[in-house]
């Protein structure tokens, strides 16, 4: 066998060589970019062209890709930052902060980190918002704080080519004996409101029961008046029934008497009442009583006109009544005789006078009249039992 020529090898290895270097330059010659994705390409050296989404041809071993910019939109959480508030208390903070890359040049060539140079950035900004806030101030105003640290950010960022759309403050952690106080200062307002609610509550419960009150006084008042208005006007009305009857009927003294005889048991009737005394107005009273209807034509004239049996001083000109029951008007006159009664046996005892016999005398059925003239002091008479009643 003959042995291989040395220089047919080295042609072999060097078409190889040949053959590998058009292969990677094929490869590096070719790009594809996907979407959302932005490539800088250098040429020796130099920034060169930035390339967008699709397939690009690059000259192998003169231009070269710098560095790949994803164009979404990132969110980056920065961990928890103390910040001191105006009034000395330090709270941690955490942001989250929403940015897009516009400007992929700028963002490659303007600033070496720009993720780290806009947590930085948040951070001083930060401390310069809060600063300037309390802690009541600073936990009740996100949305200034937000506003505040999105212009500064957009502002600062713009020449790196990359635009801060939102930022956010995730957490707001004061020191744990502030939450302690905030705790026992949110609980006592809690309490307080409760408290004036309640009172409030029992302030109108008052009120009001006081005007249902009030209106139930004036209507209760209303009917009382109203009430005692009918029962006068039924009473008045009673009253001229009776003395329109009593003159219509021409009831004698005789009648009279008897019913005042009639009435004298019920006086003592009572347990408490053991003896009892008859008035000595007793005559009196029934001469009051037949004046009263007058003197009859040819007896002596003392001043009282007389009418005829059957007339009533009234007239005709009583007015219609619905008190038309007999039992109530019986019922009333009775009652009216009780308390005339009553009247004239309370007087008979208060007088103080002692009893004349011949009052006495003239009780009986056809005794003599009462004598014109009395003895001035007639001797006293001691009290008699009543009389059994007969009706």
């Amino acid at each position: 066998m003959n042995e291989p020529n040395i220089g047919e090898i080295a042609g072999y290895v060097i078409l190889g060589l040949v053959v590998l270097f058009v292969v990677v330059a094929l490869i590096r010659s070719v790009r594809i970019v996907p979407q959302a994705v932005a490539i800088i390409v250098e040429r020796l050296g130099r920034y060169s062209r930035t390339l967008d989404a699709g397939l690009h041809l690059l000259i192998p071993f003169v231009d070269r890709v710098r560095a790949g910019v994803d164009l979404r939109e990132q969110v980056v959480s920065f961990p928890p930052q103390p910040v001191i508030t105006s009034d000395n208390l330090v709270v941690s903070i955490d942001t989250v902060i929403y940015f897009q890359v516009t400007e992929p040049r700028s963002a490659v060539y303007e600033i070496a980190n720009y993720i780290q140079g806009i947590e930085q950035l948040t951070v001083t900004t930060l401390r310069n918002v809060v600063g300037s806030m309390d802690l009541e101030q600073t936990l009740t105003s996100r949305d200034q704080i937000n506003g505040q640290l999105r212009g500064v950010l957009d502002d600062a960022t713009g020449r790196w080519g990359v635009r801060v759309n939102r930022v956010e403050l995730k957490s707001i952690d004061p020191p744990q004996s502030i939450q302690g106080s905030m705790e026992q200062q949110m609980r006592a307002e809690r309490d307080r409101r409760a408290a004036i609610l309640t009172a409030e509550g029992v302030k109108q419960s008052q009120i009001l029961t006081a005007e249902g009150e009030k209106q139930a006084a004036i209507l209760r008042a209303e009917g009382n008046a109203q009430a005692a208005i009918l029962n006068a006007e039924g009473e008045s009305r009673a009253i001229l029934q009776v003395f329109d009857a009593i003159h219509r009927g021409d009831a004698d003294p005789k009648l009279l008497a008897y019913q005042y005889l009639q009435m004298l048991p019920e006086v003592a009737r009572t347990q408490s009442n053991k003896v009892w005394f008859i008035p000595t107005e007793f005559t009196a009273a029934l001469n009051a009583i037949s004046k009263g209807f007058g003197t009859p034509p040819g007896a002596a004239d003392d001043g009282i006109p007389w009418r005829p049996a059957g007339d009533s001083p009234l007239g005709d000109d009583l007015p219609p009544t619905s008190l038309t029951e007999p039992s109530e008007a019986l019922a009333e006159a009775r009652r009216q005789s009780e308390a005339a009664t009553r009247d004239a046996t309370s007087a008979g005892t208060l007088s103080g006078r002692p009893r004349d016999p011949s009052v006495e005398a003239g009780q009986g059925e056809g005794a003599p009249p009462e004598p014109q003239h009395r003895s001035a002091e007639p001797p006293p008479v001691p009290p008699i039992q009543p009389p059994p009643y007969q009706p």
